[in-house]
């Protein structure tokens, strides 16, 4: 079942390659750009299926070594290589499921990043300050490209919100593990007695929405005609040339009378039509997106964290996964690799997990 799934993907991958070269999708700018994103969605998935097959060519013949007997030294080396190898094929067998899994629709996305101060007044603010030095360092440290698209700054170097747009390959499927609350525990430098204050701040990490298409289909739309209402006189329209038009899946009505001929005025209707499907789609984007910042940040209160940020101790604890790293000097100059690795990694096991059953 394995072997069929990433045999037609790796036939995939080759049809791609070959439809790139050609002149005619070539001539086509967005088909192209289309195949150029699905083909890299394949690459890693071949490159490991490849080296699946080497692997499993080679146990075999070391399997073969061995089954013929002979010199023991020569054994004992077939031996150590069927054992590495098997360690090889399970890893391999592991990350093939891994990648096979349905992508996140959201992962090829740049992605906005909104981050403020929460529980902490001015010491909430200043750690708002080095998160976003936090994510830009590491923003540069995968070559990504980084735009302070809003800042509200506060008088001593801290930030009451900021907002960050990081575009680059991979930007939604690292970042997405930052949403929520940020607990620092520090002693404050306006703090004489030398007490430890937690404060808060909340990250909200939000994909690049796309333009709203809005697509009309006939079968959805109910047209009505009727003779245009108006002064009489000459002037008046004796044939029925107004147009209502219903979009029935969302009950919007939109009437045009104001041209003679009919065909004019079903265009223009369509137009108004379009535009208010415009509207609202924004509209309904506009309050998904709100919803889903909304889940993300909680209210900030200080028992609501997803990771703590110790001073004293010099440590970063994740508290999804219980992972505690003793270099916070580390995490705060952007390297985040490891925290993010162990996130993504218990992601792929929890969807992996809930595939078998």
């Amino acid at each position: 079942m394995l072997f069929d799934k990433l045999r037609q993907i790796e036939e995939r991958s080759n049809e791609i390659a070959r439809a790139l070269s050609d002149p005619a999708v070539l001539a086509q700018p967005a088909e192209y750009a289309r195949l150029r994103r699905e083909h890299a969605e394949t690459v890693e998935i071949v490159e490991r299926f490849t080296e699946y097959r080497e692997v499993l060519k080679r146990l075999g013949e070391a399997h073969h070594l061995i089954s013929e007997g002979g010199d023991r030294e020569l054994m004992e080396l077939a031996q150590a290589e069927v054992n590495d190898l098997t360690a090889r094929q399970a890893a391999l067998e592991d990350e093939l499921k891994r990648l096979l899994l349905p992508r996140d629709p959201n992962d090829a996305k740049n992605v906005f990043v909104e981050i403020r101060a929460g529980a902490g007044g001015e010491e909430a603010a200043l750690f708002a300050a080095e998160l976003a030095r936090m994510y830009t360092k590491y923003a540069e440290r995968q070559r990504w490209k980084i735009e302070v698209m809003d800042a509200s700054a506060t008088g001593t170097g801290g930030f009451k919100d900021v907002i960050l747009f990081i575009q680059g390959r991979g930007a939604w499927s690292r970042l997405k593990f930052e949403r929520g609350v940020h607990r620092v525990q520090r002693v404050p430098v306006t703090e004489g007695s030398g007490r430890i204050h937690t404060s808060t701040v909340t990250v909200a990490v939000l994909p690049e929405a796309e333009d709203v298409e809005v697509r009309i289909d006939e079968k959805d739309l109910k047209v009505d005609v009727y003779r245009s209402s108006g002064p009489g006189g000459q002037g008046v329209n004796t044939t029925d040339s107004a147009v209502r038009i219903t979009h029935l899946p969302t009950g919007l009505v939109v009437t045009c009378q104001d041209e003679r001929s009919q065909i004019k005025n079903r265009a223009k209707a369509l137009r108004v039509l379009k535009a208010r499907l415009l509207e609202r789609a924004q509209q309904e984007q506009q309050a998904a997106i709100a919803a889903d910042r909304r889940s993300q940040v909680g209210t900030g209160e200080r028992s609501e964290r997803i990771r703590t940020y110790n001073f004293p101790q010099a440590r970063v604890t994740d508290h999804r996964i219980g992972l505690t790293l003793h270099r916070l000097p580390a995490v705060l100059e952007g390297d985040l690799d490891e925290l993010i690795d162990a996130l993504t990694a218990a992601e792929d096991a929890e969807r992996l997990t809930r595939v078998a059953s």
